[in-house]
């Protein structure tokens, strides 16, 4: 009797059940790896952590599952916070973000205040609607840079498509629209 040796990139042999049989493997793999039950204590935990940093818990659970890390900062588009043309806070956001316990800072957009507008941790320039993706990332990075702030654990909140982009450009945790994050 002749034995066939299987060739390179062959499985040994092992076919027996096909495509559904390697698919229920796999899962039952990945489910002993993975945990789906999380202790009461860490999500009254992360439940806190969401109020603190001004999130519904849903928005705050899908970030950090989907950076792998916490949020430890926000950073703000000046058109978010209400300072169009002016250097100063809208009410309504002023009054949301002294509540936060977490560093927060703003891109603005022309003219950059002297110092952050109180309850902001930080002001840097904002890129330009007309810029490259390069200048993008270098101008929303350089901040965050400067303050040791891991780029993957910030959430930017923005009030416009191009603000949007910023998050993919810096690598961000993630990116929510202003009217949301202010609402309630």
């Amino acid at each position: 009797m002749v034995e066939l040796t299987p060739g390179i990139g062959h499985n040994s042999g092992w076919d027996a059940n096909g495509y559904a049989g390697r698919l229920h493997l796999w899962r039952k793999a990945r489910a002993s790896l993975v945990s789906n039950r999380i202790p009461v204590e860490v999500i009254r935990t992360r439940m806190r952590r969401a109020a603190a940093l001004g999130l519904d818990f849903t928005t705050y659970a899908s970030i950090r599952a989907a950076s792998g890390r916490d949020v430890v900062a926000l950073l703000f588009s000046s058109s978010a916070v209400g300072m169009l043309r002016r250097a100063e806070l809208d009410g309504r956001a002023a009054a949301k973000l002294s509540a936060l316990a977490v560093e927060r800072g703003v891109l603005v957009h022309r003219p950059l205040p002297a110092t952050a507008p109180l309850p902001l941790d930080w002001a840097a320039p904002a890129p330009a609607f007309t810029a490259d993706w390069s200048t993008i990332r270098a101008m929303v990075m350089a901040p965050l840079r400067d303050r040791g702030l891991p780029p993957d654990a910030v959430l930017l909140v923005g009030a416009t498509a191009v603000e949007r982009e910023w998050c993919a450009a810096a690598r961000a945790a993630g990116w929510i629209d202003a009217e949301r994050y202010f609402a309630a």
